[in-house]
């Protein structure tokens, strides 16, 4: 697996005597990459995808395509590694609901922040809440492309139903950053909260997500409800 690599330099002999905390970024992710090819060997490809994502964080936002790009990189192995990112990320979040209380914008910016830092394309979360605003379930609803996701009535509050929530808070991300409402933006969050008197559950918020170096306010969200739209 590292034959082509010196003894000293190979990440296996350093995980075994030292443990995985020894190890550096390129290290662990050649650990995970495990074999090179007959030009590169798997730290040099390592080395390629860091340099590629910024970071070794910024591994999560690539899925499989992504990983295929790198050379040496197959189909199998990527595949590999995007649910590796998958795992990671689920592990990051973990099961934050259970004592979670969304009664501020803030609140719910800091909530899905660390998720929004590793999308690069538009998407929409439903926030199912009980009557004291506790969180019951967060909900990933839609995913578009980097600059428009859609979304619809029946999408937003069919989780809300299924987990009865008394209420929902709507959200979704800007990639560029700026959380600046669109027209689009506005239109849809008049419909949903239209919808929801239909169905007896109360839209709380209407939160778009964005960082705070590009938002006018330098908040990093704009809040339909602080706007007086809800």
């Amino acid at each position: 697996m590292f034959s082509n690599i010196p003894p000293s330099e190979r990440p296996q002999e350093r995980l075994e005597k030292l443990g995985a905390e020894a190890l550096s970024d390129r290290e662990l992710l050649a650990m995970l990459i495990r074999s090179g090819t007959a030009k590169k060997n798997v730290l040099q490809i390592a080395d390629d995808m860091l340099s590629e994502a910024g970071s070794i964080a910024g591994l999560l936002r690539w899925g499989a395509p992504e990983f295929m790009q790198t050379t040496g990189i197959g189909k199998v192995k990527g595949l590999q590694l995007s649910i590796l990112v998958e795992v990671a990320k689920r592990m990051i979040h973990g099961n934050r609901c259970a004592d979670t209380i969304l009664d501020e914008p803030e609140k719910v910016w800091e909530y899905l922040y660390p998720e929004v830092r590793t999308s690069s394309v538009e998407k929409v979360w439903v926030l199912c809440l009980d009557r004291k605003n506790k969180l019951i379930r967060s909900e990933l609803v839609t995913s578009g492309t980097a600059t428009a996701s859609l979304v619809h009535s029946r999408e937003v509050f069919r989780p809300a139903i299924r987990h009865g929530a008394t209420a929902i808070i709507l959200a979704h991300n800007h990639p560029s950053g700026d959380p600046t409402p669109s027209t689009a933006d506005l239109h849809v969050t008049k419909e949903i909260l239209k919808s929801s008197t239909i169905v007896n559950i109360e839209l709380l918020d209407h939160l778009i997500i964005g960082e705070p170096e590009n938002c006018p306010n330098g908040l990093g969200f704009y809040s339909f409800s602080e706007a007086g739209v809800i």
